[in-house]
């Protein structure tokens, strides 16, 4: 028996844990109102979804990158961080299921704790992994 395919699932696997940690980097930098990152780690393409804290449904990459803007205006601050990750990762395809915890900032400027469960979806475009779709709870003091 080999333990290619076994080697290969595990170097994928590691990919998307980068992925993972790339996304979160950029959801850091969308809080101080920076989206630059946050554009770096998603697909481009007109098929990605996107249903976030403050809630809606935003498909393909014009919408998606339209709600992190004006996310990022709002310059929530604090930081969030990804806990009890669990990555179930295929050839092209990858599942990510987590919870966000940490601490923003509403509009008064009170901090706000932050705990929600999170889907991603990744797809390996080359030799990267891209989100493809975000799920998660919503966030009272956003909607």
């Amino acid at each position: 028996m080999s333990t290619q395919p076994m080697i290969n699932k595990l170097s994928e696997e590691a990919a998307v844990e980068a992925a993972v940690a790339k996304f979160h980097i950029a959801l850091n930098a969308m809080f101080t109102g920076d989206i630059t990152p946050m554009e770096g780690v998603w697909s481009h393409t007109d098929d990605i979804i996107y249903r976030g804290p403050a809630g809606g449904c935003q498909v393909g990459w014009q919408q998606v990158r339209a709600d992190w803007a004006k996310q990022a205006a709002l310059k929530l601050g604090g930081s969030v961080k990804p806990v009890q990750t669990r990555i179930t990762v295929d050839e092209n395809i990858a599942i990510v299921r987590n919870y966000v915890a940490g601490q923003n900032f509403d509009a008064d400027g009170n901090p706000r704790k932050v705990s929600i469960r999170a889907i991603s979806l990744f797809r390996k475009q080359g030799e990267q992994w891209k989100m493809i779709g975000l799920h998660t709870d919503l966030l009272p003091f956003l909607i």
